[in-house]
């Protein structure tokens, strides 16, 4: 009989349910946004949970789709942000709680890893880079702005925000300007109607690797509410400052590290507007690493790279090479 491993992820703002099978074929994937009210940013942590707790039911009901030639050989789960002893959000306990009772009722292990890695593990996924040893991976998301350097499967912080993550930026303006939150897919609708000048100042220290996008924040909102500038063009200064800031980041990094190849992965890496502005930039310069995105689906929050970290820990409990 063939077999699957199940993945959940249950981060801020998504409940995210995957099976895929031991050759990494994905057999389901599943993501439902949680709610957020109109006008607001973002949810309280105990809210998230219980939105959490509400939707895994609903959510889960897609691994009834999974094909009856296939038995569940193992959970997988995230259970912290990212790597670290410090890494800790109580929204990933409702994850944690089902994986874990999953596992228990089909006698199978339940394996631990971390929000950051399955982005990594499914943005990788299918790609020209799946299988090389050492990159660079770039996760830009609404909590997260992190530059890393992947060797053998460690994880090497190498730059990161020192203050607004990238998300926040777009969901903060997004949700100035009337748009619904999650912001990115409305905000770049705005954008690739708008004309961009470069009025927001790249912000970086500590050569390049640091960025800072607070200060852009506050011109932002200082625009929407003074009416000076149409939404479109606000929007794509919004993207312009990301590619300017990120690809001079990137080549730092690059040349820091000596590492050539670079992924892009998060939700801001979901949008094609940003993808072609970050490559132009990128390409402009002999010092940047070639990038590599991954699939717009694969981009954002999703329990598929949780999954396949599962298959790829389970294939090593066993013996098997992955």
């Amino acid at each position: 009989m063939k077999e699957a491993v199940i993945g959940f992820d249950t981060s801020n703002y998504r409940t995210s349910v995957a099976a895929v099978d031991m050759d990494g074929n994905i057999l389901i994937n599943r993501r439902e946004l949680l709610k957020v009210a109109h006008g607001e940013t973002g949810l309280r942590q105990s809210d998230a949970v219980f939105a959490h707790i509400r939707q895994l039911p609903e959510v889960c009901r897609a691994l009834r789709d999974i094909p009856d030639e296939y038995r569940v050989a193992a959970t997988a789960v995230s259970v912290s942000p990212a790597d670290g002893e410090k890494s800790y959000m109580p929204v990933f306990q409702a994850g944690i709680c089902t994986a874990d009772a999953l596992s228990a009722c089909l006698k199978v292990p339940c394996f631990k890893t971390t929000h950051q890695r399955g982005h990594i593990a499914a943005a990788i996924h299918g790609t020209d880079l799946e299988g090389e040893k050492s990159f660079l991976a770039f996760h830009l998301s609404g909590g997260t702005t992190d530059l890393m350097a992947c060797t053998d499967g460690d994880i090497d912080l190498l730059g990161k925000s020192a203050d607004l993550h990238a998300g926040q930026l777009v969901d903060r303006a997004g949700v100035s300007m009337g748009l619904p939150f999650p912001s990115g897919p409305a905000l770049e609708e705005l954008a690739v109607r708008g004309h961009a000048e470069a009025r927001l100042g790249s912000s970086l220290e500590k050569g390049d690797l640091i960025c800072h996008l607070s200060g852009a924040e506050t011109q932002v909102q200082r625009w929407i509410h003074k009416g000076v500038l149409p939404h479109e063009d606000i929007a794509l200064e919004i993207y312009d400052l990301l590619a300017r800031t990120f690809s001079r980041m990137l080549c730092a990094a690059s040349q820091k590290t000596s590492l050539k190849k670079a992924l892009i992965a998060g939700g801001i890496a979901g949008s094609d507007l940003f993808r072609r502005m970050l490559s132009e930039r990128c390409r402009k310069n002999r010092n940047a690493p070639e990038l590599y995105f991954g699939k717009p689906q694969l981009s954002g929050d999703n329990a598929v790279g949780v999954a396949l970290i599962g298959v790829k820990k389970l294939k090593q409990e066993r013996g098997i090479g992955s």
